[in-house]
């Protein structure tokens, strides 16, 4: 009697909705399929890895079509709560499964020729471990004990502990910055961690904030086992850390949010630090939130979860006002230090510009206001350590021509070419696209014209660099940003010199303003932000509102009761802006509010629900044709109601990049159900036209995005 084959269903890294189905044979394999398995399976012409999702005596093709799985990964099947979460986050945002899960793990366990050797290293890694001595904990590593902190800080950590059994609740931890929060949720998962085996995981939204933050983990739980995955580790560095969280061998995972895809079998807490952060969506391939799948994942787990911010998103914040969330607060620096002071510098106001007649007037080429330069000049007088930010890097964002206004676009992208000078990227001065990576040496005259006399345009942190040291020759300046941290120093080096007192005053983009615990700065300046205050995205001022408050909150961290907090000084033609006047009195809540407000009349998300559909062709017409039509197929299926408005498509405000010319489509319901049941019909409606993601007729390329952040 012949016995039943076994079919297993495999999905892969494809952009297809579908999985696969392949024959499993026991005796060639050596063992009996499991969901959840990494296996390798002929597709087209070669193989590929993929995931087993379904173990079936039954396939819907003919047995005699069924190709067979080639080889199985040694490693463990992922855990069913991993694939809950995979299978989730593969539906909301509308992303093929095996698109979802195969990127999610690390490229070391993506080649299938390298399993055998890569899990031989594994084994030999651990037989070479020896049980070493760890030191105990010390201050000078960021340790505080639970009966150093404040009561405010006792206050929020007893209500932490409140619910450490198995139950889901979501916390908003906020408080000022410098108010110790950081401290509150170590020392809580310092009793979630007493579980044998329990695991936690943190996220962090960039990987310039996990050094630090690493250090300071480790000298609250030298004796743990602590795995950091962000993009920014080595891929065998990567794969092994992933390797030890998925075994349950590591009890702490520090990492971004690629950190919040990784299986962990024994989780029991998570915390996600600076939840506001943009980083945490993902802007390429499924377009996740890595928060949102967090929470998701805290309450098909049944753990606690801890979203801490000084400035928390608008849609947290609400959730903890309404109880939703938890809300727990620390609103007192956690020394007792005051609140930096707020200085508005009108721009506008003649007053506040040097004259040609003012004796103590920087040279020409120093775009600083009279106040501000006053203030670095009594700062370093002070011997106090100063910041100054600036979100644009390279020399100057543009260059042009006097003669016959060319500027050096490019022409690749709806962008200009930024001015580098020499040696920021190991080259000659050039030209580059910060969009598309372009790169042209700057020329010797116009292109256009012949004309020689070309002028740079506006200012980056090379420029101010250059125009700082000038001005300040004796001082010490540093410049932190992508380009500076590329060299052989890296990021954490160019940080420490600003710990170790290094640097007198530090120019550098938003890297600088997220989450340092600086304990010598007393001024902190911010230039040119009105560039970020009006814009067609609507969460602008939030974002702006959330930097400003944290590049302030780096100066007079170290104070003491009845300390000056330190200054922050804001260069604005628009003083009386509401983000402005909130950070005057540093009311959050305030500022929170007023933006409520104004999102709830005009019916804009959190109050309704979004989700673009993104279309590139080699044409904006092809595009928003592409899109149009979408449009009216959704009409003439009758789901264009008063409860889904899909609106006009329309070039992205980054009309073109490396060549493709981009639109989008907004589909908007007040109902979250709503919402998504139009957006599984677009993908369905979609793939029957395409070629994976790509129209079989008019080639374009498309994709959905759920819950987009930018528009």
């Amino acid at each position: 009697m012949t016995s039943s084959p076994i079919v297993v269903q495999v999905v892969v890294d494809k952009p297809l909705a579908q999985g696969f189905d392949y024959l499993w044979d026991v005796k060639d394999l050596g063992l009996e399929p499991q969901v959840g398995q990494l296996v390798e399976v002929p597709f087209g012409r070669s193989t590929i890895v993929g995931l087993v999702i379904k173990v079936s005596a039954h396939s819907d093709y003919s047995v005699d079509k069924l190709k067979s799985v080639a080889q199985v990964c040694p490693l463990s099947p992922l855990d069913a709560a991993t694939l809950r979460l995979m299978n989730f986050a593969s539906q909301y945002y509308i992303h093929g499964l095996g698109e979802t899960i195969i990127p999610s793990i690390p490229k070391m366990w993506r080649k299938a020729a390298d399993w055998t050797k890569n899990f031989s290293k594994i084994h030999q890694s651990a037989s070479k471990k020896t049980n070493k001595k760890v030191a105990a904990p010390l201050e000078a590593d960021g340790y505080i004990s639970e009966t150093q902190l404040n009561k405010v800080q006792t206050a929020a950590l007893g209500e932490l502990r409140k619910k450490e059994a198995q139950e889901f609740t979501c916390f908003l931890l906020q408080g000022q910055t410098g108010s110790g929060k950081t401290a509150v949720y170590l020392n809580w998962l310092q009793t979630v961690l007493e579980e044998p085996n329990s695991q936690a995981l943190i996220l962090v939204p960039e990987i310039n904030l996990t050094p630090q933050l690493e250090r300071r983990v480790r000298a609250y739980f030298p004796h743990k086992k602590m795995v950091v995955l962000h993009s920014g580790v080595s891929e065998n560095k990567r794969g092994l850390a992933w390797y030890e969280a998925a075994a349950g061998k590591a009890q702490i995972i520090l990492g971004t949010r690629l950190a919040a895809l990784t299986p962990l079998p024994n989780l029991r807490a998570i915390v996600v630090d600076e939840e506001h952060d943009s980083s945490y969506k993902q802007q390429d391939g499924i377009r996740y939130s890595a928060r949102d799948l967090a929470v998701w994942r805290a309450h098909d787990l049944k753990i606690p979860i801890v979203l801490v911010s000084a400035t928390p998103s608008l849609e947290t914040w609400l959730a903890g006002k309404s109880g939703r969330y938890q809300h727990l607060r620390l609103d007192q620096r956690a020394q007792g230090a005051g609140l930096p002071k707020v200085n508005l510098i009108n721009t506008k106001d003649a007053r506040n510009q040097f004259s040609p007649g003012d004796e103590d007037r920087p040279i020409e080429k120093i775009s600083l206001s009279k106040p501000l330069v006053n203030a670095v000049r009594e700062s370093l007088a002070n011997k106090k350590q100063s910041l100054i930010l600036i979100n644009r890097r390279g020399f100057a964002p543009v260059i042009s021509c006097n003669a016959c206004s060319w500027l050096s676009k490019c022409h690749q992208c709806s962008s200009y070419l930024v001015m580098h000078k020499a040696g920021a990227l190991g080259r000659k001065a050039s030209l580059s696209c910060h969009h598309c990576g372009l790169m042209r040496p700057v020329p010797s005259s116009c292109p256009d014209c012949g004309n020689v006399d070309l002028k740079p345009l506006g200012q980056g942190t090379q420029k101010l660099e250059d125009a700082i040291a000038s001005l300040w020759s004796s001082a010490r300046v540093l410049r932190i940003d992508t380009d500076s941290s590329r060299t052989s120093k890296g990021a954490e080096a160019l940080f420490q010199e600003i710990h170790n007192g290094s640097a007198d005053i530090v120019v550098g983009t938003q890297m600088i303003a997220k989450g340092h615990d600086y304990q010598n700065i007393g001024l902190v300046a911010v230039l040119d932000a009105d560039s970020r205050l009006f814009s067609q995205d609507f969460r602008a001022p939030e974002r702006l509102f959330a930097q400003l408050v944290q590049v302030a909150g780096r100066a007079g961290r170290a104070s003491r009761d009845g300390e000056d907090g330190g200054n922050i000084y804001i260069e604005t033609q628009f003083p009386d802006a509401a983000v402005f006047q909130y950070l005057l009195k540093h009311d959050v809540d305030g500022f929170l509010s007023y933006i409520a407000g104004e999102r709830e009349e005009a019916k804009l998300p959190p109050f309704t629900y979004q989700g673009l559909v993104h279309a590139e062709a080699k044409s904006l017409e092809k595009s928003l044709h592409f899109l149009g039509s979408l449009k009216g197929r959704l009409k003439d299926a009758g789901l264009i109601t008063k409860d889904l408005q899909v609106y006009d498509p329309v070039p992205r405000s980054m009309m073109k990049i490396a060549g493709s010319e981009r639109a989008q489509l907004v589909v908007e319901s007040s109902d979250r159900r709503t919402l998504q049941d139009a957006l599984e019909w677009i993908d369905r409606d979609l793939r029957e036209i395409s070629q994976g993601r790509i129209s079989k007729g008019s080639k374009v390329r498309w994709l959905i995005e759920r819950d987009p952040i930018s528009i």
